[in-house]
C-alpha cells in the first residue's frame, strides 16, 4: 500500500468525481444496493454447479423486477474477473459495482473490468487515493466520527455507514449538528428490506442489503413491492 496520507491537491481526480457525481444522482433515483458475496460454486461457469445457476436466476428476478445497483463481494481468487465480466453481459441493466474492497490486488481487478464504483467496509484513505489516481471511485466505509470527518474533508461526497445495525438509525442524524455538511450516507450491514422506510427517513441517502433477500423461492414480497414503487410493509 501506498505511503503517506495524500495531501490537498491530490484529491481532484475528474474520473473518480464524475463517477461519484454519477453515482449519487443514480442513488437519489433508486435509493437502494443489492450486495452478494458468491461462494465458489457461483464463481463457476454458468454451465457449472446449481449454486451458480441459482444465483443467476435471483440475479435476474432482480433485474426484471428494476433494481439498479448491485454490488458483489470481490474475492482473491481468478475467477472473479470473468464472473463479473458475465453478470454485465447477462445483466447490461445493472450499475455494477464490487464491495469489500480492502487491497490494491482488487483494485487492479476493478481497473481492469472499468467498474463505476466500489465500497470499502472501512476508511483507509491511502486506498482511496490509489483508487483515485487510477481514475476508480472507491466509496470508504465509516463508523466512527472521526471516520467522518476525515472523508467529508478528503473530498468523498458519498461514504458507508458500516455495520450500520451496531450503530442505529439515529446516530446519522446526532452527527450533523456537531459535524455540520456530512456527505451522503449509504446504510449497509445487518439490515432488511423492513428497514429501509426507517433508514432512508432518518437522513441515511440509501439502504444496501445483503443476499438473505434472495430467497430460493423468490424475491421478498416486500422488495418486490418497494422495487415496484410501493412503500414496504413493516
Amino acid at each position: 500500500m501506498m505511503s503517506g496520507l495524500p495531501t490537498t491537491s491530490d484529491r481532484d481526480q475528474p474520473l473518480w468525481l464524475a463517477r461519484q457525481e454519477e453515482l449519487i444522482l443514480s442513488l437519489q433515483r433508486q435509493p437502494l444496493l443489492i450486495v452478494v458475496r458468491p461462494d465458489s460454486n457461483d464463481l463457476d461457469l454458468l454451465e457449472g454447479p446449481d449454486g451458480h445457476k441459482s444465483l443467476i436466476r435471483q440475479l435476474d428476478r432482480l433485474h426484471q423486477a428494476g433494481l439498479t445497483h448491485l454490488e458483489v463481494a470481490w474475492k482473491a481468487d481468478p475467477r472473479w474477473v470473468p464472473f463479473m465480466q458475465r453478470i454485465r453481459e447477462l445483466f447490461p441493466g445493472f450499475s455494477l459495482g464490487a464491495a469489500s474492497v480492502t487491497s490494491l490486488a482488487a483494485l487492479d481487478d476493478l481497473q481492469h473490468l472499468e467498474l463505476p464504483y466500489a465500497m470499502s467496509p472501512c476508511w483507509v484513505p491511502e486506498l482511496v487515493q490509489e483508487a483515485r489516481r487510477r481514475g476508480l471511485l472507491l466509496v470508504p466505509g465509516v463508523f466512527s466520527p472521526t471516520d467522518v470527518l476525515q472523508a467529508r474533508d478528503f473530498g468523498c461526497g458519498l461514504v458507508k455507514l458500516f455495520p450500520a445495525v451496531s450503530l442505529g438509525c439515529d446516530y446519522w442524524r446526532r452527527l450533523q449538528a456537531p459535524l455540520a455538511d456530512l456527505p451522503m450516507v449509504v446504510a449497509a450491514g445487518g439490515l432488511g428490506v423492513a428497514d429501509v422506510p426507517k433508514w432512508l427517513s432518518t437522513g441515511h441517502g440509501a439502504v444496501a442489503l445483503g443476499r438473505r433477500v434472495l430467497g430460493a423461492d423468490g424475491l421478498a414480497p416486500e422488495l418486490l413491492a418497494w422495487l415496484g414503487g410501493s412503500p414496504i410493509c413493516s
